[in-house]
C-alpha cells in the first residue's frame, strides 16, 4: 500500500523526569527485577497519559437504527443467516449504488441508512492512522505500539503474537465505539516471504521461514478477530477483521529502477507449493480470516488482481476462503497502465471482477466500471458477488446489528487503550525479540553501579519513524534509547557520531573518539532507518551505510573497553568486521524495538533481563547482492553458481545463521522419547524418479489421504535444561533434515518451534507433534508434496533423532 505522507511523532517522556528515576537496584532475582522496574516505568507513563476513561465518547457509525424504517428489511434482520441478508442488501441497490460500493472509500447510502464504510485501516503492529479508516483526533490520541513484526517474531512465541494481535483488535474496537473509526478492516499481517535480504519491507514481515509466516498469520489472525489461540471458537462476529497480504510472490519494491507495479515475478511451481503459498493456506484454513489482499506484481506474466487461478481456484475453492478480497491501492490501473496486460480500462475492470476480487483500494473502478458493464465486459452478477462478499463482512463486524454499544464488543472502552497490561505486552514484546549476537568475555550485562556511560550512533536518540519501523501509529509514550540508558547510568554521554542521521555521508568521529576516552563504557548504536529499507524503497548494499563501519572502528579502538553494539534494522547488514573485532565485546540486534524498546534494550544490557531472541532470517556477506533481486529461485544451482535463499536453500557464506542467538545462560537439549522411529508407508501406490542413476522410491501425499497422514503422526518429547544462573525465556527450534542430501532437497526445514521459561538450573519437558506428511514431505517439480523413502533426522542444537521411512 501507499504509506501515509504524514511523519508523525509520538508523545515523549520529559527527559529529565525519567532521568530522574532511580536506578535499579543490584538485585541477585531477575524476577524481582523485572515486577518492579516496569510498575515504575508505567506508573510514570500512566500519570502523564491522556484521561481516555472520563472522556466523551462520539457515537461510532453503524446500520438499521432501532428508529429507522429500514428496520422491517431482511438485511437489518439478526436472527436471518448474514449470507441472506447481504443478498437482501445488495438486490435493494441500483446499479449506480453498487458500482460506488466497489472501491475503499464507500459512500453512504442514505435512503437505505447506510453509512459510509472506509475499507482501508492499518495495524501492522499496532493501531495506526497510516490508512484512512482511523483517526486519533478525538479523545482517543494514541495507541499501543508493537516491536515491529520482524522482532517480534525473533521471540519464536506464537502465544505472544496471538496476545499482541489480541490486544490490537480490542484497541481497535475501542477506537471504533468512541467514534475515531469509519472501518474494522484492517490490512495486516504481510505475511510474504522476507525472500531476499535487501527488500525494503522484510521488516514487516515474520521472517524467511514459511512455517513461522503461516504460524505468525494464525495467531495474529486469530487474535484480532477475537477467535481464541488455538481457535475453532470463532463465530461469524468479528471483533475486527484481519486480511492477510500480499497475495502472492511479492517481495520486490523498488530495486535499481525496477518496481513493483511491472515487476513479473516468475516463479516454480515447486517454489510456490513450498515457500510462497502456505503462510496463505494456513492464514485461510486454520487462521480463517476475513479478508485477503492481492498484490501488485505479475506472477508468471499474470497480474495477481486478475488471477481467476489464484483468487477463486485456489483461495475460494481449494482452501475454502469465506471473506473479501481487496486488492492493494492502485493495483487495477496498473493492469492496463502498466503491465500493459488488459486493453482497455474496461479490460482491467473485467479483469479483476472476474478473477474473483471484491474491492479495489483506488478509484479506478468509480472512473470506468459503468463503462465496463454497459460495454457488456461485467456482468452483474459479478459486481453482486464482490458486494455481497463485501456486506457480508461488515454484517459479521456488528455494523448493521443496530446501536453497538449493546451488541458483544460494545463494552470495549478508552480504558483499553495504552492500559499498563498493553504496555507491559509491548515491553515483553521488544525484550523477548532483542538477539544477543556476540558477548566476548560476558562483557555483558554491565554492572549496575551507575557507570559512566557513553552513548553513541546516529540511532542512540531516535524517534518514532526509527524505533517504530514502518506503517507506524501513535504511541503512548515513547522512551528512546537513550532515555533507557540514562535510567541506569545517570552519568550518560550523547554524541549522535554522524552529522545526517544512518545515512551518515559526514561522520563527527573525532569528537565521538574524544566522548569513548572519558567513559567506563561505550554503547554504538548504528544500523537502518526508514530511509534505507521501506516501502517503495530497496537497498542495493548490504553493508552499514555511508561512514557508520569507520566511526564504529575508530571509536571502538579508542575505548577503554570493548564496546557494545547495537543494531537497529529490519533486515540483515554485513557485520563481519564487528564480529570478529577484539576491541567489540557484544553485539545485540534490536530490530525496530517499538515504544518501550528503550526500556527493554537498557535491561537486557545492565542485566534485568535474560536475552534470548533468535534470527528468523540469514544474515548474508555483502556479496550477496552479486546475486538479482528479481531472480525469484529458493533453489540453488551449483551449474550455474546460484548460491540459492534462505536457510533452507542457500549454500554459501553466512554471516550469522537463521535461528543464531546467545544469551546470558547456557541452555542443553536431549531427545527423551519418540512414539516411532520406524514409518512403514504402504498405503496408496509407490512412485519411482531417477536422479544421477539412482532409484528413489516415494509416495504422493494427496494418495494418502488426511486419516492415513493423522495415524502416522509422531509425538516428539524433548528435554531443555536452563545452565545458567539466571532466569531465562528460551525459544527451542527443531529442524528436520535428510541423511543423504539431493538436488532440491532443504538442507533443512524447520518442523516445530515452542518458547519456554526456565528459572536457573530448571529443566523441563517439550512435546512436538510432527505429521510425516507435512514435516517430513518435500514439494517435486510439479508443486505436489511428496514423502520420499530414506533416513532424516530431527535437529535441535548439537542433538540429533534419526527417523527412517520406508514406502
Amino acid at each position: 500500500m501507499f504509506p501515509s505522507n504524514r511523519r508523525r511523532r509520538g508523545s515523549f517522556i520529559n527527559l529529565s523526569t525519567y532521568s530522574s528515576l532511580q536506578p535499579a537496584l543490584p538485585v541477585p532475582s531477575l524476577t524481582m527485577a523485572l515486577s518492579s522496574l516496569p510498575i515504575t516505568i508505567f506508573s510514570l507513563l500512566l500519570l502523564t497519559h491522556h484521561q481516555l476513561a472520563h472522556a466523551e465518547s462520539t457515537q461510532p457509525p453503524y446500520a438499521c437504527h432501532a428508529e429507522s424504517s429500514t428496520t422491517s428489511y431482511a438485511f437489518c434482520n439478526r436472527k436471518l443467516p448474514i449470507s441472506q441478508r447481504a443478498k437482501d442488501l445488495v438486490s435493494r441497490l441500483t446499479l449506480d449504488e453498487k458500482l460506488a460500493q466497489l472501491v475503499n472509500s464507500a459512500p453512504s447510502i442514505p435512503r437505505l441508512g447506510i453509512p459510509g464504510y472506509q475499507w482501508w485501516s492499518e495495524a501492522l503492529h499496532g493501531v495506526a492512522d497510516a490508512g484512512l479508516g482511523i483517526r486519533f483526533n478525538g479523545t482517543i490520541k494514541s495507541a499501543t505500539s508493537f516491536p515491529q513484526v520482524i522482532l517480534t517474531a525473533a521471540s519464536f512465541d506464537s502465544n505472544l503474537w496471538y496476545q499482541i494481535s489480541k490486544v490490537i483488535g480490542k484497541e481497535a474496537r475501542a477506537v471504533y465505539n468512541a467514534g475515531q473509526a469509519q472501518g474494522m478492516t484492517f490490512w495486516a499481517p504481510n505475511i510474504n516471504i522476507f525472500r531476499d535480504p535487501r527488500w525494503g519491507r522484510g521488516q514487516e514481515t515474520a521472517g524467511e521461514d514459511p512455517m513461522v509466516n503461516a504460524k505468525y498469520a494464525v495467531a495474529y489472525v486469530r487474535g484480532l478477530q477475537g477467535d481464541s489461540f488455538e481457535g475453532g471458537k470463532l463465530g461469524e462476529r468479528l471483533q475486527a477483521s484481519a486480511c492477510c497480504k500480499h497475495f502472492t510472490a511479492y517481495d520486490l519494491d523498488n530495486w535499481k529502477g525496477l518496481d513493483r507495479f511491472v515487476f513479473d515475478a516468475r516463479v516454480t511451481m515447486q517454489d510456490m507449493a513450498d515457500t510462497y503459498q502456505p503462510p496463505f493456506q494456513s492464514c485461510i484454513q486454520q487462521g480463517r480470516s476475513s479478508g485477503i489482499m492481492c498484490a501488485y506484481n505479475r506472477v508468471n506474466g499474470v497480474p495477481n488482481c486478475a488471477d481467476f487461478n489464484l483468487l477463486t481456484k485456489t483461495a475460494r475453492k481449494q482452501w475454502n476462503f469465506y471473506g473479501y478480497i481487496t486488492s492493494d491501492c492502485g493495483a487495477v490501473d496498473i493492469i492496463h497502465e502498466k503491465q500493459g496486460y488488459a486493453k482497455t480500462a474496461e479490460d482491467a475492470v473485467a479483469d479483476v471482477l472476474r478473477a474473483g476480487m471484491d474491492v479495489e483500494c483506488g478509484s479506478y473502478l468509480t472512473k470506468h466500471a459503468k463503462s465496463a458493464v454497459l460495454q457488456k465486459k461485467v456482468p452483474i452478477s459479478q459486481i453482486d458477488r464482490a458486494l455481497q462478499n463485501l456486506f457480508s463482512i461488515r454484517m459479521r463486524l456488528g455494523l448493521f446489528d443496530g446501536n453497538p454499544a449493546k451488541l458483544t464488543f460494545g463494552s470495549i472502552g478508552p480504558d483499553q487503550i495504552c492500559s499498563k497490561q498493553n504496555l507491559q505486552l509491548a515491553l515483553d514484546a521488544a525484550r523477548n525479540g532483542i538477539v544477543l549476537l556476540k558477548n566476548t568475555d560476558s562483557l555483558l550485562p554491565l554492572p549496575k553501579t551507575n557507570p559512566r556511560l557513553a552513548v553513541i550512533g546516529p540511532n542512540a536518540n531516535a524517534s518514532s519513524p526509527v524505533v517504530l519501523g514502518n506503517y507506524y501509529g501513535r504511541p503512548c509514550k515513547l522512551v528512546t534509547l537513550l532515555q533507557g540508558f540514562q535510567h541506569y547510568a545517570k552519568d550518560t554521554i550523547y554524541h549522535p557520531g554522524c552529522s545526517d542521521g544512518t545515512q551518515c555521508a559526514s561522520a563527527e568521529i573525532n569528537q565521538a573518539v574524544e566522548v569513548a576516552k572519558k567513559v567506563d563504557y561505550v554503547v554504538l548504536v548504528m544500523g537502518l532507518d526508514q530511509s534505507q529499507e521501506r516501502e517503495s524503497h530497496d537497498r542495493e548494499q548490504l553493508e552499514l551505510p555511508g561512514k557508520q563501519q569507520e566511526l564504529i572502528n575508530s571509536v571502538a579502538k579508542a575505548s577503554k573497553r570493548p564496546v557494545i553494539l547495537v543494531l537497529l534494522c529490519g533486515g540483515p547488514v554485513d557485520i563481519t568486521s564487528a564480529k570478529f573485532d577484539n576491541k567489540i565485546g557484544s553485539i545485540l540486534w534490536a530490530g525496530y524495538p517499538g515504544e518501550l524498546g528503550g526500556v527493554a534494550l537498557a535491561q537486557i544490557i545492565f542485566g534485568d533481563h535474560n536475552p534470548g531472541g533468535r534470527l528468523p532470517m540469514t544474515w548474508y556477506p555483502k556479496d550477496f547482492i552479486r546475486v538479482p533481486m528479481t531472480d525469484m529461485r529458493m533453489r540453488a544451482d551449483p551449474a550455474s553458481g546460484y548460491p540459492g535463499r534462505t536457510y533452507r536453500f542457500y549454500t554459501g557464506p553466512k554471516v550469522y545463521e537463521f535461528g543464531y542467538g546467545l544469551s546470558y545462560s547456557k541452555y542443553s537439549y536431549e531427545f527423551i522419547s519418540a512414539t516411532q522411529n520406524n514409518l512403514h508407508i504402504n498405503q496408496s501406490s509407490t512412485h519411482l524418479m531417477v536422479e544421477n542413476s539412482e532409484t528413489i522410491r516415494y509416495k504422493l501425499v494427496s494418495e494418502l489421504g488426511e486419516e492415513t497422514c493423522q495415524s502416522m503422526s509422531v509425538s516428539v518429547t524433548l528435554g531443555v535444561t536452563n545452565h545458567g544462573s539466571m532466569v531465562g525465556k528460551h525459544p527451542v527450534l527443531l529442524f528436520m533434515k535428510q541423511a543423504k542430501q539431493r538436488n532440491g532437497n532443504p538442507v533443512k526445514q524447520l518442523v516445530g518451534f515452542q518458547s519456554v521459561k526456565l528459572d536457573a538450573g530448571e529443566k523441563a519437558q517439550l512435546g512436538f507433534e510432527l505429521s510425516p506428511c507435512e514435516h517430513l514431505s518435500k514439494a517435486n517439480e510439479a508443486g505436489l508434496k511428496v514423502i520420499e523413502e530414506g533416513s532424516y533426522f530431527l535437529l535441535v542444537g548439537d542433538e540429533e533423532y534419526p527417523i527412517n521411512v520406508t514406502v
